[in-house]
């Protein structure tokens, strides 16, 4: 492509996904011409100028307004919004992060358009199709053109599928991001001065069921420690909605949902983690903070090895023995040298000079 500058058009849905490209977004400039598109997906006030400033990232060029919805009609959405652009911009390439339905949708445009995708954080399987995140990546994968995992078993999950061409195991971005964040928090004063527990609970197998969140909440509030549960808008109403009243859960802290540097130190300072979430699996395990799963499956395995991370799903009861078991072994690069972005800018310009 000689001299020119490469566009690379990133396509973002999710705060998860601006963390992501915070460390791309970084190492890409002077190198790379980047234009985002925010899906607008899930609008979040933390999206602020502060979310922004924080992560020293440039505001999206473009924002869509395609959240809310069912799944279906939240992809076909972004499609009809994102073709245009697509059209206007004429990418080298269109880059996607993880799972959601603006990956999805960003991969699919850019395919049919015969634009290449760059899939950042391929070959992640929880091996359960009910998920929808399951599909999108599966689909995703399946028409990228380059794509970068976080884990060796990502090479291996993409193999198994057929996928071996421009495969690079990189390590993994959000590794990046967490090393990015504790190099400013690492001087901030703990939130609490006592040990305690922190927990995210999001998912709607979860949050959905009365007698289930009652239960969850009746097991968090008999733990040893003090609970910190910063709480979803969403899972916030559904327990109004379920009768729940907050102060009668005397052990547990809830808070407001915590901004991207607040969530790092707290997971950094705790004594244990307690999440449904996928992200949070692995920043625990990058700050080795021990991890309980409130899941049936991770997509996250690799964390499951010495007990850092567990699942416990059925019967939660378990929770107070497992936030005293013993953790094996950590290992610091599992995730990578917290170096994918520049090793990813550095495949994507080696690869656009062979097409060139």
């Amino acid at each position: 492509m000689g001299d020119r500058k490469i566009k690379i058009l990133v396509v973002i849905g999710a705060r998860p996904q601006f963390i992501k490209h915070a460390p791309f977004d970084f190492a890409a400039r002077d190198k790379i011409n980047i234009v985002t598109i925010h899906t607008g997906q899930h609008y979040d006030s933390n999206m602020s100028q502060v979310f922004f400033d924080q992560l020293k990232i440039r505001k999206p060029d473009y924002i869509l307004a395609t959240g809310g919805g069912q799944h279906g009609e939240q992809t076909g959405r972004m499609l009809q919004e994102i073709e245009p652009i697509l059209l206007k911009e004429t990418p080298d390439y269109v880059l996607v992060y993880g799972d959601t339905n603006s990956t999805l949708a960003g991969a699919l445009v850019a395919s049919k358009l015969n634009i290449p995708v760059i899939h950042v954080e391929a070959g992640l399987r929880s091996f359960n199709k009910e998920m929808p995140e399951e599909i999108n990546r599966i689909l995703t994968d399946h028409v990228s053109s380059l794509l970068f995992t976080s884990t060796e078993r990502g090479v291996q999950n993409l193999a198994t599928e057929g996928i071996e061409e421009n495969v690079f195991f990189t390590g993994d971005i959000m590794a990046d991001a967490v090393k990015l964040a504790e190099s400013v928090i690492t001087n901030v004063e703990p939130r609490l001065h006592e040990p305690y527990y922190y927990v995210t609970i999001h998912r709607p197998y979860n949050t959905d069921e009365p007698n289930r969140m009652h239960l969850i909440l009746d097991v968090l509030n008999q733990a040893d420690h003090r609970v910190v549960f910063p709480i979803h808008p969403r899972t916030k109403n559904l327990c109004k909605s379920f009768g729940i009243r907050f102060d009668s859960y005397t052990n547990i802290q809830f808070i407001e949902p915590a901004s991207y540097f607040d969530n790092i130190k707290y997971l950094m300072d705790a004594a244990h983690v307690i999440t449904d979430s996928g992200g949070l699996q692995k920043e625990a395990y990058i700050l080795k903070t021990p991890c309980i799963t409130i899941r049936s499956e991770t997509e996250w395995t690799e964390t499951l090895t010495d007990a850092w991370n567990v699942l416990c799903f059925d019967d939660l009861s378990r929770i107070p023995i497992l936030l005293k078991r013993e953790v094996g072994v950590h290992h610091p690069t599992l995730y990578g040298n917290g170096q994918a972005a520049t090793q990813i800018i550095s495949l994507i310009l080696e690869h656009s000079n062979l097409k060139g």
